[in-house]
């Protein structure tokens, strides 16, 4: 690794994994249907945990994009173009770029892309019999997504030799 930014990154990835990892413990508790306080705290405890989780890992891939020197997306879509985006090479002038998404780790981002935006603007309306498919996105998130970067990274930025007689 010869970008220090990295460690940002990594940084921002650790928080993701971990917000990701206590959403699907959250959900695994229960206790949403509770009509008083304690259901409150779980309902309103996972949905926080996932946007989290969602709000770290954007902030990764917002780094990573600034470490290659490209533009984050802009727009009323540009979450979701910031993940199509990654999930593609993209040849720009002068070099290329590979995917720095997997196809599935893309589809578990973009899963998680979906709650935050349902919890972000109908926190009243959680349901969590339906948010089963996005803490299995960020079950598998929580395992998958650092190691996704670092191959990425890798391929790009390698890591350095070590020196003789180290």
């Amino acid at each position: 690794m010869t970008d220090a930014r990295w460690t940002d990154v990594e940084d921002d990835l650790a928080a993701a994994v971990h917000h990701f990892g206590n959403a699907a413990r959250l959900y695994d508790a229960g206790g949403f249907d509770d009509p008083d306080l304690d259901g409150y705290r779980a309902r309103m405890g996972l949905q926080h945990a996932m946007q989290a989780g969602y709000t770290s890992l954007e902030g990764a891939l917002h780094r990573v994009l600034d470490i290659l020197g490209e533009e984050v997306p802009t727009g009323p879509s540009s979450h979701a173009d910031l993940v199509k985006r990654l999930s593609r090479a993209v040849t720009l002038p002068g070099r290329f770029r590979p995917a720095i998404l997997t196809p599935d780790v893309a589809a578990d981002v973009d899963e998680a892309r979906r709650f935050r935006h349902r919890a972000a603007h109908d926190y009243d309306s959680f349901a969590p019999q339906r948010a089963a498919p996005s803490i299995e996105a960020a079950r598998r998130l929580a395992g998958s997504l650092a190691p996704c970067i670092r191959l990425f990274r890798d391929r790009i930025d390698p890591p350095a030799a070590p020196s003789p007689g180290a």
